[in-house]
């Protein structure tokens, strides 16, 4: 097997030089060469390497924003998906207030309701009594007229009058009671003083015989059952327009709570279908819808705390006129 000259060369003067002996120029020439050429390999492997040291430091720069970009987005993410928690918290309480709210109109519809039917109860009770008043007045008025007119001519006959005429105080004894026929009468001629009639019959009150004083007394039945037909006619016709009114209010807020309702489960849904995107898409900034149910937010400050029921329309009773007197 043959050596190469090259070879056979640099194997001779390397024992050479470890002998002592001197060394050819071209020898050292040729290991002068062979330095500078590793040396400029080298230089060549060192800029390479530092190019890529460098394309790699920006790699890890590019990451590390990225990152933080992802972090910030993530943050937004977090804070919006908290606001849209709090918006539907708040859809959830207006919701469980407009809820109370129409249970409260059902409730005050129901109790105008009862109080219409007993209005109208009472209405029909005291017109029957006010007829048959009425009726007992006549009935009266004619026996007294005729008894009036057949005195003179029946002067043998009182002791038939005298009995009539107890009779007569015992049946309006027993209609009004004995301390209700003064009180009756003596406020009814007090409230119609402007009236001539019954400003005689003031002024004549001591000297007014008991039979009188309870024909004013009924007389001032029949007038105040006759008003307290026309209160409970106005609280009849009151009763019915708030009913009337209820009626659309509560209509109105049945619409504002599907409304309401049907908001709160669109928020919902946003907020499940976003959150669910996100969660998909690693490094993906937040897109800009993210930041708009802030701007969607419902504005409760015109809601108005919850109102009290409505009180029942019991000023013109007849209870409470029993106990004005």
């Amino acid at each position: 097997m043959e050596i190469p000259q090259e070879t056979d060369d640099y194997i001779r003067e390397s024992i050479d030089h470890s002998v002592g002996l001197t060394v050819s120029t071209d020898a050292l020439l040729f290991k002068l060469r062979a330095v500078e050429a590793s040396q400029a390999h080298l230089r060549r492997q060192y800029l390479s390497l530092q190019s890529k040291l460098k394309e790699k430091d920006e790699t890890i720069e590019r990451s590390r924003a990225e990152a933080s970009m992802s972090a910030v987005a993530l943050k937004k993410f977090v804070e919006e998906n908290q606001k849209l928690a709090m918006e539907c918290a708040n859809l959830l309480a207006e919701c469980k207030k407009w809820e109370r709210e129409c249970s409260l109109y059902d409730h005050d519809r129901e109790a105008l309701m009862d109080f219409a039917n007993e209005a109208d109860e009472r209405a029909k009770e005291a017109e029957a009594r006010n007829r048959d008043l009425e009726e007992g007045k006549k009935i009266l008025e004619e026996e007294l007229h005729f008894y009036k007119c057949q005195s003179p001519q029946l002067d043998g006959k009182s002791t038939n009058t005298e009995e009539e005429h107890r009779l007569l105080n015992s049946l309006f004894t027993a209609m009004f009671g004995k301390d209700e026929i003064v009180s009756t009468a003596h406020s009814f001629l007090e409230a119609h003083t402007g009236i001539e009639v019954w400003n005689k019959l003031m002024t004549l009150w001591t000297s007014l015989s008991p039979l009188t004083q309870k024909a004013v007394a009924l007389a001032a039945k029949v007038k105040n059952l006759d008003e307290d037909k026309d209160h409970l006619t106005i609280n009849l016709r009151k009763a019915e327009e708030e009913v009337n009114a209820l009626f659309e209010e509560n209509n109105v807020l049945n619409e504002e709570n599907k409304r309401l309702m049907r908001q709160c489960y669109r928020e919902k849904q946003n907020s499940g279908s976003s959150g669910g995107t996100a969660s998909g898409k690693g490094k993906r900034k937040c897109s800009p819808k993210l930041s708009t149910p802030a701007e969607k937010k419902i504005d409760s400050s015109d809601v108005n705390m919850l109102r009290q029921p409505l009180s029942p329309l019991q000023f013109n009773s007849p209870e409470s006129r029993m106990h004005k007197q």
